[in-house]
């Protein structure tokens, strides 16, 4: 009953029926800046040296005190690591046996074995003590300082010893000064105690176990107490416990704790964290941001960076103001100094350590359908600004993807990929490669539905888009060049050797051969009707106008296209192996060709009725997405006009996503504040995803919910083309983003 009904509307749109155009407003983001975070990293490999504490002075000055002596930061920026040195600034520092740092008044004061003392007020600073083995101290009032070895304490003001004392059967493990209330707080494993230099009255606040370090809030009376499993926190005018210890963190076994402009940060022996206003946490975990992941100090930073020191070495986690677009010309940076390769669009291999400087270029499998994003989000750049530069890209981009069809000897087959001759060994897949008429070159073959989808995509938009009449018309031949071997040859990707290739199949012999329940009956059904509406729409030539509506007549497409996503899942007991294999879970890889379908399929539709249908199909996709908050499904789904495409989900995606596109090892699945779900069809791992900087990286054709990745670490880099430009600029031109505004 179903398929008599999509017949009946196709005679009707077939006839000319036309649906009433629905006028709507989209919401538009506003380009304010924002706070974009990053990390600069500092390694040190001497496995038997302790790194314990590090800060910085007024003048932005790093030091780190390690088990060796005083260390400080050399080199290193923005994806180019540096060292931790020795620090030899002030030579004759050398001989003395320094044990504990502090910053006073925002200058360093130093601790050994005789003394405090300082670099600073032109080293007047000279305050000795009788703690041989002094290794904490704080500084109090008027250049007073509690020091300890761990057992006894004294206070210390101009060399005069004004109290000794120690913790009854406990051990210090670190020391607080609270400014307002003139009093020191003391941190043993198993107990909080205040002293109070007025009276040198020392009493314990707080009994307790395992506990680990702690810090007291510049404003205010909260203490935050870190314990082996979980914080808790403590009123000190109240003089009691708030609430229950907390243990719903990404890990908690706590090693420091550190207030730093009112936000509360952590560090554990897995990675660092800090509380958020809104009550979510922010997540460091990995050499995306740190160079170990056993932390041992946290301290406030130069130009508000914040310092996270682990057993590996330094990390620097920078918090810089930037707008979308600001984001956008970094990555735009990023694309064309380090990841074009032949006019493709191509990731970095090969890297050490994460520095870009040590990769290479890399060919892939999908080296039309990245470089055809790309290419679409310079598209839209150029649709948006008019930039020579977006128009020379395209130019470029465009060089290469035409070049896919002239390498090889198939008329209107586009290569996967070319490269020059000699090294097809060193490629991927190397038994896929094939030589060129060219002797310098080779091509590979066998190329995919993912690929034709994707080059459909990007001609399509620059044949609309795109006012050079020399890139149009390119661009439409090559639509015409790929449909029109696809029609010629019965709907299939015809390879070398005259055999359909595995994936490029669009016949109904094959499609509808699939169960209803398997996804790819939908999904070439509908990728092919975007094709063919394409070709149509710029070609003129009948022929894709009457082959799109004998699929969707005769052979049912619509229908397919039309089939909600609740009903797609796994196949039954009953079907054949390869309909179980392609239904064994939800394949992100089909989410993208839908969505980079859906604009030949929407924005080219042969009427407004067939519009409207696909309009319904798209928002029901759209629906089964929104849990993955992926920011270039919600963007294409603007192209409906619905005002409801989760633009608040797109813009956090643009935003949190990091500026390190690097695939460095990423670990959340030992996380105790996700909610994780029972394994599903979808392979939806916990309840709410995760933001892009705390997830692996990878493309739009990538579960958002993948947990962790451990291969690769550091060797490889993506780039920003497909992931981040074209929802971008997709969204720039579709003005649901603005232009940068200051306002």
């Amino acid at each position: 009953m179903q398929h008599f009904k999509y017949l009946a509307i196709l005679i009707a749109c077939f006839g000319g029926f036309s649906c009433s155009k629905k006028v709507s407003t989209l919401p538009v983001h506003q380009d304010k800046p924002f706070i974009q975070d990053y990390s600069v990293k500092y390694y040190f490999n001497q496995p038997n040296v302790s790194l314990l504490r590090a800060g910085s002075d007024r003048n932005g000055v790093v030091k780190v005190l390690s088990s060796a002596g005083l260390l400080h930061p050399a080199g290193g920026q923005f994806l180019s690591p540096g060292l931790l040195i020795p620090d030899n600034t002030y030579r004759f520092l050398k001989d003395k046996k320094i044990k504990g740092i502090g910053v006073y008044d925002q200058q360093y004061v130093y601790l050994d074995d005789k003394a405090i003392l300082s670099n600073a007020w032109g080293g007047s600073l000279y305050s000795k003590h009788t703690v041989p083995a002094a290794r904490l101290l704080a500084g109090g009032k008027d250049f007073s300082f509690l020091v300890s070895d761990g057992s006894s304490l004294q206070l210390i003001k101009d060399s005069n010893l004004l109290w000794k004392g120690g913790l009854t059967d406990d051990e210090v493990l670190t020391i607080k000064f609270q400014e307002e209330a003139n009093q020191f707080w003391v941190l043993g494993k198993k107990g909080l105690y205040r002293f109070t230099p007025a009276t040198f009255n020392l009493t314990k606040a707080l009994a307790g176990t395992n506990f680990t370090d702690f810090d007291v809030a510049a404003r205010g009376n909260k203490i935050i107490v870190g314990t082996r499993d979980g914080y808790l926190e403590f009123d000190a005018a109240g003089q009691q416990q708030v609430g229950e210890i907390r243990k719903k963190l990404p890990w908690t076994e706590i090693t420091t704790v550190k207030e730093i402009d009112g936000k509360w940060w952590f560090g554990s022996t897995q990675g660092a964290f800090a509380l958020r206003p809104d009550g979510k946490i922010d997540y460091y975990y990995g050499e995306r941001w740190l160079p170990g992941n056993l932390v041992t100090d946290i301290a406030p930073g130069p130009e508000n960076s914040v310092l996270v020191l682990t057993n590996a070495g330094l990390g620097e986690i920078h918090f810089k103001p930037m707008t979308l677009h600001e984001k956008a010309v970094y990555f735009e940076d990023q694309v064309r100094k380090r990841h074009i390769r032949n006019g493709f669009n191509a990731s970095l291999r090969g890297m050490q350590k994460g520095n870009p400087d040590t990769g290479f270029l890399e060919d892939s499998d999908n080296d039309g359908l990245w470089t055809s994003m790309y290419l679409g989000g310079e598209i839209f750049r150029y649709a948006v600004t008019r930039e020579p530069e977006a128009l020379q890209n395209c130019r470029e981009s465009l060089d290469g993807m035409e070049r896919l069809y002239t390498i090889n000897p198939v008329p209107g087959f586009p290569s996967r990929s070319f490269e020059r001759s000699g090294y097809i060994n060193q490629l991927s897949d190397p038994e896929r490669w094939q030589h060129a008429q060219d002797p310098e070159w080779d091509w590979k073959a066998t190329t995919s539905s993912d690929e034709a989808i994707g080059h459909i995509f990007a001609f399509g938009a620059m044949a609309e888009l795109v006012d050079d009449p020399e890139l149009k018309r390119r661009a439409i031949s090559l639509i015409d060049t790929l449909m029109g071997h696809i029609v010629k040859n019965d709907f299939y990707l015809i390879d070398y050797d005259g055999k359909p290739t595995l994936w490029g199949k669009w016949h109904p012999d094959y499609v509808n051969a699939f169960p209803t329940t398997v996804g790819d009956r939908k999904l070439n059904s509908s990728n092919i009707i975007g094709m063919l509406q394409t070709a149509y729409h710029f070609t003129g030539k009948e022929i894709y106008k009457q082959m799109a509506f004998e699929l969707m007549q005769k052979h049912g497409y619509l229908e397919n296209l039309m089939r909600p996503m609740q009903e797609i899942g796994r196949a039954s007991d009953q079907a054949d192996e390869k309909s179980k294999v392609l239904s064994d879970g939800w394949n992100h890889s089909d989410d993208e060709m839908y969505y980079v379908g859906y604009w030949g399929l929407y924005r080219y539709a042969f009427n407004d009725s067939l519009k409207a249908m696909y309009k319904t199909a798209i928002l029901d996709h759209w629906e089964a997405e929104r849990p993955e908050k992926e920011g270039l499904w919600n963007i294409f789904t603007a192209i409906t006009g619905t005002p409801n495409f989760d633009l608040s989900e797109a813009v956090w995606y643009l935003q949190e996503h990091p500026l390190d596109l690097v695939d460095w090892s990423i670990k959340n699945s030992h996380r105790k504040d996700i909610e994780k779900m029972e394994p599903n069809f979808r392979n939806q791992t916990t309840r709410e995803v995760l933001p892009p900087d705390e997830r692996p990286i990878q493309r739009h054709n990538g579960n958002m919910f993948n947990l962790d990745r451990d291969r690769g670490n550091g060797t490889s880099e993506h780039s920003a083309g497909d992931i981040w430009l074209l929802p971008y600029w997709m969204g720039r031109y579709l003005g649901v983003i603005s232009a940068p505004t200051t306002k």
